[in-house]
């Protein structure tokens, strides 16, 4: 590979920092408005957090039913990557080890069923959660979850499970071990970096998700964090204090998420790529 000269490697370290500095600020100036005082938000744009008060994120907490709608959505997305991760991972291992006649063509289909909008099957969902008696409550969501990430999830795991030397397995069998040993303790443990993506994947799709929530559920027991953020928009008075506050505690768990896994999650990413 040809080495930069120093003007060009100049050039890409300034574009690089260019789209940190870009990508990054969006969210340094929501934590920076979510620590200053009322009124200066409406004052002169400050990039300090200057005058400090943590008042906004008080008021968050006691004034708003903002806990409940964290709560809820914190169960509706753990409980959507483990299950996903849980079921996702030996549909694939079974597509790629049991020969599944038109394997290829069901792979493409949960590419395409990925793909769908939302908004296409909210109604024909919330039918069916009314009609089994799951219409606002938690695990419609997680329902409703699933019919987005078990297909990404398949899709990808897919392309880990068939890069898994048969070999390795059989070699496994033949000490004894049954299929399902086999999988769990030879075939998930090399195909690791998949898992952990399917599973941050699926977690970060239903934390986001709005349009799933705003029709499966009413009550306000039963919201997340993404229709309180909404419900704090009202005719004559929107507190971008608490606002600003809301949106920095959604992206907490996300950041600490990535924050633990980044390396394991880009890997899983890049070998996805090649070997899908």
């Amino acid at each position: 590979m040809r080495r930069l000269r120093p003007w060009q490697q100049a050039a890409v370290y300034a574009g690089a920092t260019l789209v940190v500095v870009v990508t990054l600020f969006p969210l340094y100036y929501m934590l920076v408005s979510s620590v200053r005082e009322p009124r200066a938000l409406f004052a002169r744009p400050s990039l300090l957090p200057l005058p400090f008060t943590t008042e906004q994120y008080a008021q968050l907490f006691s004034l708003t039913n903002f806990p409940v709608y964290f709560r809820n959505s914190l169960l509706v997305a753990v409980a959507t990557a483990l299950l996903t991760s849980a079921v996702g991972c030996p549909m694939a291992y079974a597509i790629v080890r049991y020969r599944v006649w038109g394997a290829e063509m069901l792979i493409r289909l949960m590419l395409v069923a990925y793909m769908v909008p939302a908004l296409l099957l909210a109604i024909p969902l919330f039918t069916l959660m009314v009609r089994l008696g799951l219409d606002d409550t938690l695990t419609s969501l997680v329902i409703a979850h699933l019919t987005i990430t078990l297909p990404l999830a398949v899709w990808l795991m897919y392309g880990f499970f068939r890069t898994v030397p048969p070999s390795v397995e059989e070699a496994a069998l033949v000490e004894g071990a049954s299929r399902a040993q086999a999988f769990w303790h030879v075939a998930v443990p090399m195909a690791f970096p998949g898992v952990l993506t399917v599973t941050i994947f699926s977690f970060i799709l239903s934390w986001t998700d709005y349009v799933y929530a705003l029709v499966l559920t009413s009550s306000d027991g039963k919201k997340v964090v993404s229709l309180g953020l909404a419900a704090m928009y009202g005719a004559y008075d929107l507190r971008w204090g608490e606002l600003m506050a809301g949106s920095a505690v959604i992206s907490i768990p996300m950041l600490v998420l990535f924050s633990l896994v980044t390396r394991h999650f880009i890997r899983g990413l890049t070998m996805g790529a090649v070997r899908g």
